[in-house]
């Protein structure tokens, strides 16, 4: 359901305190220089840059990145890189939740879906009008540390999500890199390992990256960096710095506050020891897999440099 607001002046910080940045406004400006040069350099040098034409040909492609008209954003999500948290702001921001808090909705409701409109949904003619006129931005993270975030969320925990992921990958994936599996993993999934999963993830037989899962696909599959520049390329690592960088160039830092988790992310602290359950040469094929997502957005892969 869409609930409309009686003006701007209902909205309300997310719960304490707005963030107030200890680097500047100019400080984070030139960050951001510096990471869009460093990603058109790539880009430059790679075969991973399909031209407008062709993107908007196969519009599905954009189907990743959210529009909101009357703010003039075009947000591309990427899983386990705070889109939850972004989506709920921009229910708020949009007037699609009946509150002010972001983080009283509930995650599901964010991800539904129809709750956004998407860039796919236009015309090509709408599609270059909102690239060129309106305020871009994506986040990204370590792809290591995200694909981890995406076997714990998706194996590891019990929920209906999980249970999901684990019925439609999970019987799979044990059914083909298991020796001897027993008939309950084989029926449930509910088992499966990181390094059944990476094999899984790394397969010449498992289908072709593009389809991969949105929860492992690369990020410059699901955002296309080199086609489209855009205005903020956030970092995890730096999230609540790069989330007020946006808010204030989108001019509604006054409205929204981007929401601070009371749960930070243990991810990073365990990316080593899930790694070191790998071959050198599976993680290898893993690296090569997410090469531009290192490459274009200036990650170290662990064990190897």
């Amino acid at each position: 359901m869409v609930y409309s607001w009686k003006s701007y002046d209902t909205f309300q910080s997310s719960g304490g305190d707005k963030y107030i940045p200890e680097k500047s406004f100019n400080v984070l400006e030139k960050e951001q220089i510096e990471r869009k040069k460093l990603a058109r350099e790539v880009c430059k040098l790679s075969q991973h840059n399909p031209n407008l034409d062709s993107v908007i040909e196969d519009r599905e492609l954009l189907d990743h990145i959210i529009v909101d008209e009357e703010h003039r954003l075009l947000y591309c999500y990427v899983p386990k890189v705070a889109c939850t948290n972004w989506k709920r702001l921009l229910m708020v921001l949009m007037g699609k939740a009946n509150t002010t808090n972001p983080l009283s909705i509930l995650a599901d409701d964010s991800h539904r879906l129809h709750v956004f409109r998407r860039l796919n949904n236009y015309t090509g003619e709408e599609i270059r009008y909102r690239l060129d006129h309106f305020m871009k931005f994506m986040f990204i993270r370590h792809p290591f540390e995200r694909l981890l975030s995406a076997f714990r969320n998706k194996f590891n925990q019990n929920s209906t999500s999980s249970d999901y992921f684990r019925s439609r990958y999970g019987r799979q994936i044990i059914k083909q890199y298991r020796a001897n599996a027993s008939e309950e993993s084989l029926a449930r999934g509910h088992d499966v390992t990181f390094r059944e999963f990476v094999q899984y993830v790394i397969d010449p037989r498992t289908t072709a990256r593009t389809a991969f899962n949105e929860h492992w696909r690369p990020m410059v599959d699901l955002c296309l960096p080199c086609t489209i520049q855009y205005n903020v390329i956030g970092k995890y690592e730096t999230l609540m710095d790069d989330a007020w960088l946006v808010l204030e160039k989108a001019q509604l830092s006054r409205l929204v506050s981007f929401p601070r988790s009371d749960r930070p992310s243990s991810t990073n602290s365990l990316v080593e020891e899930y790694t070191n359950q790998l071959t050198r040469e599976e993680l290898l094929h893993l690296y090569h897999i997410y090469e531009m997502d290192f490459r274009l957005f200036d990650y170290h892969s662990p064990g190897f440099d």
